[in-house]
């Protein structure tokens, strides 16, 4: 009698489809919220990314602009950077602003380097450009912007973008923009 109970209660509970869609949904809603938030993350990612390209392009167009930069505005420059990127932190934010020249027997050195949360490059240091943006005699202005973003799935094993641009400008007034 008992075993009847039994096999009767399975029969119906087998028949019974209440509470299914709440099944589905407690089966379905984690894995809908985690690529919700997933894309919310990737589009912050990609926003933070045109930031860094615009910050690059921008300073790089500041110094170009100029034929001397001094101390003063070689500061404002690599404060502005944080400006740019704003709404986002500029905590992890890095920049190198160099000037780099090519000698007329093609050998290329930096001339100056300033940087913000790196090291500047070295003064007369040699440096490999890639190929075409130095011509004989002239100079280029390297900016470099490094961006960590760190993200909320840590626990997912993805705890960080690494976002980075180098832009290269010609001087517009002269040869080569000069420190003083």
């Amino acid at each position: 009698m008992m075993i009847e109970a039994a096999k009767t209660f399975l029969r119906r509970f087998r028949r019974n489809e209440k509470g299914v869609s709440a099944i589905e949904f407690a089966l379905i809603a984690p894995l809908m919220l985690i690529i919700y938030l997933g894309s919310v993350e990737v589009s912050l990612a990609l926003s933070i990314d045109r930031k860094i390209t615009s910050t690059a392009s921008a300073l790089a167009d500041l110094v170009a602009q100029d034929d001397v930069i001094t101390d003063d505005e070689i500061r404002d420059i690599l404060n502005a950077g944080g400006a740019i990127i704003a709404p986002f932190s500029a905590e992890p934010l890095e920049i190198r602003i160099s000037s780099v020249f090519m000698d007329l027997s093609g050998d290329v050195e930096v001339q100056w380097s300033d940087a913000d949360g790196m090291a500047p490059l070295g003064e007369g240091s040699a440096f490999e450009p890639p190929a075409g943006v130095l011509t004989q005699g002239r100079s280029v202005i390297m900016v470099e912007v490094d961006y960590r973003y760190e993200t909320l799935f840590t626990q997912l094993g993805v705890q960080h973008f690494d976002i980075s641009e180098v832009f290269y400008l010609r001087p517009r007034r002269s040869m080569v923009v000069s420190r003083s």
